[in-house]
């Protein structure tokens, strides 16, 4: 029903409005009280099997889903309906910002991508907090923290301490993303010094907590093998807990869509299906190249349960969707997890 009926009407708008519109629909459905139980009757598989246990945390299942569609930690709660193992929020920065200019959300309908320059819109630290005292199923959340736009390279840490200290007690793991293309004045997140630098603080900080929380490092598909060199190099000296590889794309090669549709789009990072095979050979070089010593989460591109079971094999323990959740719809979800339980 999804791809025949309600993706054909929800492409028919501008995808930002109707990523706000969704919103609203989800959290309206889901006061009305059997629908929540409806959902979870159709989308979710309660196996023990699926369980996966990665730095302290147990993932009831290893779908996730990706940050950047809640940023805010609005709608984990309703999300968590469909089956999902964990939800990533974020990216949250200290102070809210409105983010780069519209319209700047894309759809390339014939490659199943999306290119985006939203520029880590989100309503601030505090906003996010607020919401994440809701937690009622006990979600597990990751907090997905960056710098905002108008901080100086020299307070750059500060942001990612100010943002882990505030929502410390309310996720269960953190990422540092340092690899969004769609954020100015980012070079400096990409230097192996300043990465160490950055990480060292977020782990002082983290130590002087009772409980300790993993951190995690989401890095770009565009990584070159001396790059990958150097994160392997990177979580071996900082003991980091883990990598998400990976976030957008700011290549353009092998697009369906014409160079004039994309000369008008402009700049952007591309995700789903475009940079699928990219993203699953940053996952194996990783993976190979470090004989699999730390846990990787997989993401982009991951359109159907064949290429969620492409990232496993690669070396992804777990895997996260987001575009394909637009395209495909909610029951992507589930079709993984049929095909993880089916392949276990």
């Amino acid at each position: 029903m999804y791809k025949l009926i309600i993706r054909p009407i929800f492409f028919l708008f501008d995808p930002e409005k109707i990523h706000y519109f969704t919103f609203s629909l989800i959290r309206f459905l889901s006061k009305i009280p059997f629908i929540p139980g409806l959902f979870r009757s159709i989308y979710q598989i309660n196996d023990k099997k699926l369980e996966r246990t990665l730095f302290g945390i147990t993932f009831k299942n290893p779908v996730g889903l990706a940050a950047g569609f809640d940023k805010n930690a609005v709608l984990y709660n309703e999300l968590a309906n469909f089956g999902f193992g964990f939800i990533e929020i974020g990216t949250v920065t200290p102070k809210g910002q409105v983010g780069n200019p519209k319209k700047r959300l894309f759809r390339l309908k014939d490659d199943k991508g999306i290119i985006n320059r939203m520029g880590f819109n989100n309503e601030g630290l505090e906003a996010a907090i607020q919401q994440l005292k809701k937690n009622k199923y006990k979600v597990v959340i990751g907090g997905n923290i960056g710098k905002n736009t108008q901080t100086l390279p020299e307070n750059y840490t500060s942001d990612y301490l100010e943002c882990f200290e505030g929502l410390h007690p309310f996720v269960d793991y953190f990422v540092l993303n340092v690899s969004c293309p769609n954020v100015g004045s980012h070079a400096k997140l990409n230097d192996k010094d300043y990465l160490i630098e950055l990480i060292t603080a977020c782990q002082k900080l983290n130590k002087s907590k009772e409980k300790q929380k993993p951190i995690l490092l989401k890095i770009a598909p565009d990584l070159n093998n001396q790059q990958l060199d150097e994160i392997i190099e990177l979580v071996a000296e900082t003991n980091i807990d883990g990598v998400i590889a990976s976030n957008t794309s700011t290549t353009r090669d092998n697009l369906k869509v014409s160079k004039e549709r994309l000369e008008e789009i402009g700049n952007g990072g591309v995700s789903g299906k475009p940079i699928k095979n990219q993203s699953t050979k940053v996952i194996k070089y990783l993976a190979d190249n470090s004989n699999k010593s730390f846990p990787i989460i997989g993401v982009g591109g991951i359109h159907s349960e064949k290429d969620a079971l492409e990232k496993i094999d690669a070396g992804a323990d777990l895997v996260q969707i987001y575009t394909g959740f637009i395209y495909e719809g909610p029951s992507l979800v589930k079709s993984i997890n049929k095909a993880i339980l089916k392949n276990s």
